[in-house]
């Protein structure tokens, strides 16, 4: 299974669909937000693309009011999460939070083969040796919205546990 993992989108539409399409045309077939997306209108520009979005808010939460009323509604494909997800999807335990401080934690208790995180603005992908003796991926995907650096995104691969930094397709 394939799946779109971004951050800090900061109400930038057009940087949001073009990474989330995409990677939809790279076989994504989900799509994790990693928080501060701002407005929750934000999201209506994934929609139309037609891959349920996992969102969690950050330290910039703007109203989360109308981003749990969006998840509520009949086929949004949104599903918030609120601060923080324990996920699963294909047999891999995910979980994704907006802190880099609270990621690394979430790492290092060996509950989870991924951990995602976003805050920074800056992408990497560290393997992080956790307290069960074995490694657990922790990556943070930029800021897709390009915000004070390069639009980016990572595209995994949960079969293979191999994720990828890419620059967000700028038209």
């Amino acid at each position: 299974m394939k799946i779109c993992i971004l951050s800090d989108s900061h109400d930038h539409r057009e940087t949001l669909a073009s990474a989330v399409s995409d990677a939809k045309s790279r076989g994504a077939e989900l799509v994790l937000h990693c928080g501060d997306i701002v407005a929750p209108s934000t999201l209506h520009a994934i929609q139309p693309i037609g891959l349920p979005a996992h969102v969690i808010h950050g330290n910039n939460m703007g109203d989360t009011y109308s981003l749990g009323k969006l998840a509520c509604e009949e086929n949004s494909g949104i599903f918030y999460h609120g601060q923080d997800a324990a996920l699963e999807f294909h047999g891999r335990r995910i979980f994704i939070v907006h802190y880099p401080h609270y990621a690394r934690a979430m790492a290092l208790t060996g509950d989870y083969d991924l951990v995602c995180n976003g805050h920074e603005h800056r992408a990497h992908i560290d393997k992080v040796k956790n307290s069960k003796g074995g490694e657990t991926i922790l990556l943070d995907p930029g800021t897709v919205g390009g915000v004070s650096a390069s639009a980016t995104y990572v595209m995994g691969d949960l079969e293979k546990m191999e994720f990828e930094i890419l620059d967000v397709p700028l038209d």
